[in-house]
This record gives C-alpha cells, sequence and structure tokens, in this order.
C-alpha cells in the first residue's frame, strides 16, 4: 500500500487503521477469501496507542503495518528475518480474526494479543490445538458467497 494520506490523524501523528480498512473492503474482489493491504506507516485504533495491524472480525480484509515490527524502532540494527517472522505472525494473526477467531490465552498460540512487541516475538506463527480447530470449522463454514 502506498501512504494512506485520508487516514491521517494530526493531532496523533499516526494513521487511523479503520479508515485504511474502507478501501481495502470496497476494493476486495468478490472472488477473493481475504486481502491484506502492508502499510509502513504508523496505525492506531482510537481505543489504543497504536496497532500493528487490524481486522474486521469475519470481514474479507485486514492491514498489518511495518512501522513498529522493524527493529529499528526500538533502536536495534535492521533484522530483515527479525522483520519477516513479526511481520508474518501478525498477518496470520489478522486473517485469524478475519475468520472469527477472538484472542487466545496461550501466550504461544499466534492468536495471543501483542500489546507489546515481545509478545510478537514470543508467541509462534502457528495457532494453539484449539484456535486451530476452530479456524479449520470456520472455513469450512462459510458463507457460500465466501467461497473461491
Amino acid at each position: 500500500m502506498g501512504d494512506p494520506e485520508y487516514a491521517f490523524d494530526e493531532k496523533r501523528g499516526q494513521y487511523n487503521s479503520k479508515l485504511i480498512l474502507k478501501p481495502l473492503l470496497e476494493a476486495c474482489p468478490d472472488h477473493a477469501l481475504r486481502i491484506i493491504g502492508v502499510t509502513q506507516v504508523d496505525m492506531f485504533v482510537p481505543i489504543l496507542k497504536y496497532v500493528y495491524g487490524l481486522a474486521l472480525m469475519e470481514g474479507r480484509c485486514a492491514v498489518i503495518s511495518l512501522h513498529r515490527l522493524r527493529p529499528e524502532f526500538y533502536d536495534h540494527l535492521p533484522d530483515p528475518v527479525l522483520l519477516m517472522d513479526r511481520a508474518e505472525k501478525t498477518a496470520i494473526h489478522e486473517v485469524g480474526h478475519s475468520f472469527g477467531l477472538t484472542h487466545c490465552r496461550d501466550r504461544h498460540c499466534v492468536m495471543y494479543p501483542s500489546t507489546r512487541i515481545r509478545d510478537t516475538d514470543f508467541k509462534e506463527p502457528d495457532f494453539c490445538p484449539t484456535c486451530f480447530e476452530l479456524f479449520k470449522w470456520n472455513l469450512k463454514n462459510l458463507s457460500p458467497s465466501c467461497h473461491l
């Protein structure tokens, strides 16, 4: 994604992730199961200081931001492998939300909430057994209009 200027909030100096999702949803092709936008900007939702990503619960689109996933944000050296690891976990987490999964209590599960970057680093890029079963069930029971 390019710079979503339309979502910039001057007071906060950040981008409203809910506003970024809107054109993604409108542009989502009917045949797409899910789409994920990836941006470089610092995102927030009104009730939180920042978010790494956002998805519509049981929606067809999600967005993740690389801004706070980059090691440089935390005054560390660039690390493309760590960045991709964090981006992978964040994308899978948001796709899980788009399939109706909520946050999990298992700190190793990809659906565990990432309040801080160390939460993202600690968890695995996989669903725990319970979340995996829920994901499979939700995927199997999509409405016919959502199938490819």
